[in-house]
């Protein structure tokens, strides 16, 4: 496996990511992707799609707007804890994640013991609706694409005709305000993500939660033929975390997030590590009971066969669709020897293959 350098290297080379505004110095955490970035980005969407909506019969897609009603992030709890810890360095006033901070020494200059208290930061990209700039039209990006499907719960449902199982599925853009982005286009503060919300009856969520980890274990796998040593699951409860796969060893103890059960995340080794590359949550009935309460509309299911009326339980499969990129670029590179000089080349698996969609990369064959 090459390491980042190599593949940010390559990226740039060959058309694939460019550093966003670079002839201004580029601005931390954003992204373009080139002629032949956006056709292995698009063809990652089309394969996931395809997996997800095109070839089940019991879940259908929406495209939501990006700006919502800020209630919507009041009721996710989002605009209350969607937070990481922020300190400053007294010295060279460098910010970093308190988390990620080996030791009492700033990781910029090295200094001991100049690190303020941590104070939670927001990660919300706040922004404005209308042409005054004040409290009332304040709105925010959406840090993630799950919300609307939780909002637009009852409309899908009703006119769908869907019964309970069934999924709402959504590909798009989301924005965070990461205190620290890096890794190449792994932790970035513009990303697109793919995440499907799958209703079910309360009581049935485990059995749900299993099926959609090894459902999408599969996908990853066949989709971009990755090698056994290079995925694992990492399961999350509230009591211990463990792993199932390789490196049983290597894992620290984490809790679920507030809206969830417990979690399943699918890794990759990079070369920078083990890191998720897609989660799978069991959500409860968290989001819509209270988008329900805050909202005072019914988010209530109703059986028209058993009578029975309540709020869906959600297992919910997200992933991001640039770390699956780095996937495809990682799990494809290939060094050969031809004539004594050394050829890369990228050998993508058919699902994600861009050379027959464009005349114009059939060179890089």
């Amino acid at each position: 496996m090459p390491d980042m350098e190599t593949i940010v290297s390559l990226c740039k080379r060959r058309g694939f990511v460019f550093q966003g505004s670079e002839i201004y110095g580029g601005v931390g955490g954003f992204w373009d992707y080139g002629p032949l970035g956006v056709e292995l980005k698009n063809a990652i969407k089309r394969a996931w799609w395809k997996a997800m909506v095109q070839d089940r019969g019991d879940i259908v897609g929406i495209d939501a707007a990006i700006i919502m009603n800020p209630n919507v992030w009041v009721a996710s709890g989002h605009v209350e804890t969607f937070t990481d810890p922020l300190v400053e360095c007294k010295n060279c006033r460098k910010r970093v994640r308190a988390d990620q901070i080996p030791g009492e020494a700033c990781p910029n200059c090295g200094n001991k013991g100049t690190m303020t208290e941590p104070k939670q930061f927001n990660l919300l990209f706040k922004t404005h609706v209308g042409p005054v700039e004040d409290d009332a039209a304040v709105a925010y990006l959406r840090p993630e694409t799950a919300q609307a499907m939780f909002v637009q719960f009852n409309n899908v449902q009703t006119s769908m005709r869907r019964k309970i199982p069934f999924g709402i599925a959504q590909a798009g853009r989301s924005f965070r305000n990461e205190i620290i982005t890096g890794n190449f286009i792994f932790r970035d503060r513009e990303f697109e993500q793919m995440e499907m919300e799958f209703f079910i009856k309360p009581g049935t969520e485990d059995g749900w939660h299993d099926h959609w980890r090894d459902t999408r274990v599969d996908w990853w796998k066949k989709t971009f033929n990755i090698r056994d040593e290079n995925i694992r699951v990492k399961v999350i409860r509230k009591d211990r975390t463990y792993i199932q796969g390789p490196d049983p060893d290597d894992v620290k103890e984490e809790k679920p997030p507030h809206y969830s059960k417990g979690n399943y995340d699918i890794e990759y080794k990079f070369p920078m590590g083990w890191s998720e590359i897609e989660g799978i949550a069991s959500r409860t009935d968290f989001d819509l009971t209270a988008h329900q309460k805050l909202s005072g509309k019914s988010l209530e299911y109703f059986d028209d066969e058993t009578k029975e009326k309540y709020i869906p339980y959600v297992v919910e499969p997200a992933m991001g669709v640039d770390r699956a990129v780095l996937v495809a670029l990682f799990e494809s590179y290939t060094e050969e020897q031809v004539r004594g000089e050394k050829r890369v080349l990228l050998k993508l698996p058919s699902g994600v293959c861009i050379v027959a969609r464009m005349k114009s990369v059939r060179r890089f064959a």
